[in-house]
């Protein structure tokens, strides 16, 4: 079983048990979190579509750790004008573990 949920603007293929890391999202370490954005649900046998999100589709979700990435240089030259820029940049992330995914409707009728 796994579903396609999209946060932060992006979109992740999870199942029970799996660890990602996503956009920063409000939250401490232990919290649990309701992703209801679904727009992909399979269970092995049916595959549930969304237009554009699976109704009474939920992944339940808990924050496992907030924290920043490895930092990334960016370098900004412009050639025969002197101009260089160098910064960098930690993008800021929470680590979620997906406990379960829930899906009432979808096991009572016919995909």
């Amino acid at each position: 079983m796994y579903a396609v949920i999209a946060t932060g603007g992006k979109q992740y293929k999870v199942s029970e048990g799996d660890t990602i890391r996503v956009e920063k999202l409000a939250g401490e370490s232990g919290e649990k979190l309701l992703l209801n954005n679904v727009l992909m649900f399979s269970d092995g046998a049916n595959v549930a579509v969304g237009q554009p999100g699976v109704a009474d589709v939920a992944v339940h979700a808990s924050i496992v750790q907030q924290g920043k990435a490895r930092k990334i240089l960016v370098f900004k030259f412009k050639r025969r004008k002197h101009s260089r820029k160098r910064m960098g940049h930690r993008q800021e992330f929470t680590a979620l573990h997906i406990d379960r995914i829930e899906a009432n409707a979808l096991q009572n009728k016919e995909l």
